[in-house]
C-alpha cells in the first residue's frame, strides 16, 4: 500500500521521516477517512489501548458521581485531575471469555469478542484496534504501534496456548500482531526508513529540513515545533542510557553487574522506566500523527513481573493478585499512574480549541475484574473525549442490563473514527451512552 505525504507534513534527513505536531499554521490533517465536512486542518482522532492483566484490588476499584465532584476508589487515585474527562464504564464482558480455562481464555479476545481454539491451536479473532489499523491505518505512517512490557509466554496452560494470555492485539485470527518490547526498536519504526539502529540521531539527521520549516510557521507553533524536538531528544537520550542497563527486568539481580558482554541495545532493567519509556514512544506516535492507534500490553495475564522500585519485590504479579493486600493495591496504582502519566502529556498538547487528549481516546482493561478470575463483568476506564463526540466526566453501567457486549464499546468507539462495521465481535449494535 502506497502513502504520499507532503514534505510540510513531515521533517526528512539521511534514513529517517519525521513528523511534524499538529500547528495551526500548517493545514495538513486531512485524508480519505476523516468526513468531508471536517476541516482539512482539524486534527484526527486517536485510539489508544492499555492493558494489565489479573484484574484489580476487589474493593477499591469504583467510580461514582459526576464531573468535578466524581469519587474514586484508590486504584484510580492516579487519575484525580482527569475525573471531568474520565468516563467509568461498568458491567461489560465478553461472553467468549467466560469459557475455556483461566487466564488464556479470558485475555486472548479480550479486544475481539471471538471464541478461541484449544488444544494448543492458536485461533482467536482481529481485534478492533487493527480493525481500524486496516482502515483509518492508511493515512498514517504507521498503521498500529504495539507495544509491550513483558515477554510473550509461548506454553500451553490447561489446554490453551498462554500466547493468547500475552497478546491483546490480533491481526488475523491466527495471527497476533508482532509486539515490540524494545524501546529502540519501537522508536525506529515511528522515526526511520527501517527498524535498525543508526549511528546517528533522529534529530540530528532532520535539523536542517526543521530549519527551513521554522522559518516557515507562526511563532506560536515555532515554540510548540522546539518543544516537540526537545521531547524527542530527551526520549533518545533516555532510550540509549536503557540500553546501558543490560537486560534484567522487574527483579533483583544476584549480580552488581553483568557477567556477560552487555548487549547493543537492551530493554531497560526497571520496569518503571520500561513502561514510561513505551508511554513517551506511544505519546510522540499520537503527537506527530506518525500513528493514530496504539496498544500497550504493561504486562501479560498470569504475569511473572515483580515490583522492586515500589518495595514489592516477594511474590510475582500474578501471585499477588490473589490477595487484597495493601501492595496489591500499590500495584495497581502503579499501572494507573501510566495511564494518568500518558493523559497529563497529551493534555498538555494543543491542537487548536481542544488538546491531544480531548482528541483521543484511551481505555484501559484488564482480563477480569480480580485476581479471582471472575470475568462476568470487566473493569474499563475511558479518558479522552474522541474529538469532542464523547460525553465524559460520567459512570455508566450495564449490569443488569441484557446486551452487555464488550464489542458494543469496540463499536462506540471506532464510530469515534468513522469506521462503521454492521456488527463486530458478539455485538450488532453501539453502546448509545458513548
Amino acid at each position: 500500500m502506497s502513502h504520499h505525504f507532503s514534505r510540510r507534513t513531515f521533517l526528512r534527513g539521511l534514513g529517517v521521516s519525521m513528523a511534524l505536531p499538529w500547528m495551526e499554521s500548517l493545514p495538513v490533517w486531512g485524508d480519505e477517512i476523516t468526513s468531508t465536512a471536517q476541516h482539512a486542518s482539524e486534527a484526527p482522532v486517536r485510539v489508544a489501548v492499555l492493558f494489565s492483566g489479573n484484574g484489580y484490588h476487589s474493593r477499591e476499584f469504583w467510580a461514582k458521581g459526576e464531573g468535578a465532584a466524581m469519587e474514586l476508589g484508590q486504584v484510580l487515585a492516579p487519575l484525580h485531575d482527569f475525573r471531568e474527562k474520565l468516563l467509568f464504564v461498568q458491567g461489560l464482558y465478553n461472553v467468549e471469555a467466560t469459557k475455556g480455562n483461566i487466564h488464556s481464555s479470558q485475555t486472548g479476545n479480550i479486544l475481539s469478542g471471538a471464541p478461541l481454539a484449544s488444544g494448543g491451536e492458536i485461533k482467536s479473532g482481529t481485534s478492533f484496534d487493527q480493525l481500524l489499523a486496516q482502515t483509518y491505518g492508511r493515512s498514517t505512517k504507521v498503521p498500529s504501534l504495539v507495544l509491550g512490557c513483558e515477554a510473550a509466554n509461548p506454553s500451553v496452560h490447561k489446554n490453551y496456548s498462554m500466547l493468547y494470555s500475552s497478546h491483546i492485539s490480533w491481526s488475523s485470527p491466527t495471527t497476533p500482531t508482532p509486539l515490540e518490547l524494545y524501546p529502540a526498536l519501537a522508536f525506529d519504526r515511528l522515526f526511520k526508513d527501517g527498524a535498525q539502529k543508526g549511528d546517528k540521531s533522529v534529530l540530528d539527521a532532520v535539523l536542517e529540513d526543521a530549519g527551513d520549516i521554522r522559518r516557515q510557521i507562526s511563532t506560536s507553533d515555532q515554540r510548540k515545533l522546539d518543544e516537540y524536538l526537545d521531547s524527542v531528544r530527551d526520549v533518545e537520550q533516555r532510550i540509549d542510557q536503557a540500553g546501558k542497563k543490560g537486560e534484567l527486568q522487574g527483579w533483583r539481580p544476584t549480580l552488581d553487574k553483568p557477567n556477560i558482554e552487555r548487549p547493543a541495545d537492551g530493554i531497560p532493567q526497571n520496569i518503571a522506566d520500561h513502561m514510561r519509556l513505551m508511554c513517551d514512544i506511544l505519546v510522540l506516535g499520537f503527537q506527530t500523527d506518525t500513528t493514530r492507534i496504539g496498544t500497550l500490553k504493561l504486562n501479560n495475564d498470569h504475569s511473572s513481573l515483580r515490583f522492586p522500585h515500589l518495595g514489592v519485590d516477594y511474590m510475582i504479579h500474578h501471585l499477588l493478585s490473589h490477595s487484597d493486600t495493601a501492595d496489591w493495591l500499590k500495584v495497581n496504582q502503579f499501572f494507573f499512574e501510566q495511564l494518568g502519566y500518558i493523559a497529563r502529556k497529551l493534555d498538555g498538547i494543543q491542537e487548536g480549541d481542544r488538546t491531544l487528549l480531548d482528541n483521543s481516546m484511551l481505555m484501559m482493561c484488564s482480563s477480569m475484574m480480580t485476581g479471582g478470575h471472575n470475568n462476568d463483568q470487566l473493569p474499563v476506564v475511558v479518558l479522552g473525549k474522541g474529538g469532542g463526540r464523547i460525553q465524559t466526566g460520567r459512570s455508566v453501567n450495564y449490569r443488569d442490563q441484557p446486551n452487555r457486549q464488550m464489542c458494543r464499546l469496540y463499536m462506540s468507539m471506532m464510530d469515534k473514527m468513522n469506521v462503521r462495521p454492521k456488527t463486530f465481535g458478539d455485538a450488532t449494535e453501539m453502546l448509545n451512552e458513548v
